[in-house]
């Protein structure tokens, strides 16, 4: 029966949290197509040649408007390199395309708080600001030309027909004349159905995952793991450990933000968050397709380059956030049970649910569902396929 008890707490407890951002995911998940639906793969591919500042700047925005799937940020950065983009560059499409996405943002806000939002969309430019530095000083060519004869082999990592198809828009003129083409209602339901796909499984491990340790791992055991008693200590070792547990969690994409919020909750620092969350693109399955994707010595430059840019950005972000009075002062992320009542939640998760139905009727409708069958394929079969007019 404890057994039982348990397990129901730790469901109830995900359910709540469920509950709290199902409006949010799905709202956040419409933006985003919306804004994919406009963007053009082969416009992102003819700009990322090299690794100027502007350069830079251009994979960054083309980034925030992608895929928020840990995975296909992943596969589509190897694409990306392929087809003649700079390292540097795929790499800065990589990390905004998982860390500076409007849903990832929507979600912090709901779930732990704006100024989380806010932290993120600052450290994340930081974060690619440093990854470009440590690359310009350490990043050799010959390592390069041999991540690049790695990546032309092909090798499937995950995710790999969902990152080659390009759902975008295909009718020409201005985005507002192509957002109100005919082909757009398809182009926005094909794409916000394929990114639910993409990210269901670690949304739902995520929350399984957070539910339980909120259920069943007391608050002294995290205030004393993140030295809470010791303010000081507890800043300095939050960055440097956040990405760890987010490492050995294997949680990535949006899945990773309920976990977030039971880590604060708990004590783990401001900064502390930021570099957890900066993090899901250094799980050990996204490790293991990096090696594939690269080669060994490849791969962990990128776990070395990466954790070490994660955890300077923690650290800016959580001295800039302090000086300027932004680092909240109460823990209360909702991660704990809750009674489901007639307030705006409610309202609000039941227009984001039939919002849903009809993209969901527009997806079917539209011939969307073989495309999940290809979803999970090999680049060569689907490289830059498009989708059902």
């Amino acid at each position: 029966m404890k057994v039982l008890h348990a397990l129901g707490h730790a469901l109830t407890t995900s359910g709540s949290m469920t509950w709290q951002i199902l409006w949010a995911l799905i709202f956040g998940f419409v933006l985003s197509a919306i804004v994919q639906a406009v963007i053009r793969r082969s416009t992102i591919v003819r700009r990322l040649g090299d690794d100027r500042p502007r350069t830079l700047a251009i994979a960054t925005g083309f980034g925030a408007a992608s895929s928020s799937c840990s995975y296909a940020a992943v596969a589509l950065a190897r694409a990306l390199f392929q087809k003649g983009a700079s390292f540097t560059a795929a790499m800065a499409f990589e990390i905004a395309s998982t860390n500076l996405v409007v849903e990832l943002g929507v979600i912090l806000a709901v779930l732990i708080g704006w100024q989380f939002t806010a932290a993120e969309f600052v450290g994340g430019p930081i974060m690619i600001v440093l990854i470009a530095l440590v690359f310009r000083l350490l990043l050799r060519q010959r390592l390069i030309d041999a991540a690049r004869t790695q990546a032309n082999k092909g090798l499937a990592g995950s995710m790999e027909g969902h990152a080659a198809m390009d759902m975008s828009i295909a009718e020409e003129g201005s985005l507002w004349h192509r957002l109100r083409s005919r082909q757009a209602l398809t182009s926005i339901s094909h794409i916000f159905i394929m990114e639910w796909a993409a990210v269901i499984r670690d949304v739902v491990v995520g929350l399984l995952i957070a539910g339980a340790i909120a259920a069943w791992v007391p608050d002294t055991f995290w205030q004393h793991f993140f030295a809470v008693d010791h303010p000081l200590l507890s800043k300095i070792w939050g960055p440097l450990i956040g990405p760890i547990v987010s490492l050995l969690s294997f949680v990535c994409s949006i899945g990773n933000v309920p976990l977030a919020g039971v880590l604060w909750n708990g004590g783990i620092s401001f900064g502390g968050v930021i570099s957890f969350i900066f993090a899901d693109l250094i799980i050990l399955p996204i490790l293991i397709i990096y090696k594939k994707y690269y080669g060994t010595r490849m791969m962990l430059f990128i776990l070395g380059s990466f954790y070490v840019t994660m955890v300077i950005a923690g650290y800016i972000v959580e001295i800039l956030f302090s000086l300027l009075g932004l680092v909240p002062t109460v823990r209360d992320a909702k991660v704990g049970e809750i009674t489901v009542q007639w307030n705006y939640t409610t309202v609000l998760n039941i227009v984001a649910l039939l919002v849903a139905a009809g993209l969901i009727y527009q997806f079917v409708r539209t011939g969307g569902m073989p495309m999940l069958r290809m979803m999970g394929g090999a680049p060569s079969n689907q490289s830059d396929s498009q989708h059902p007019a």
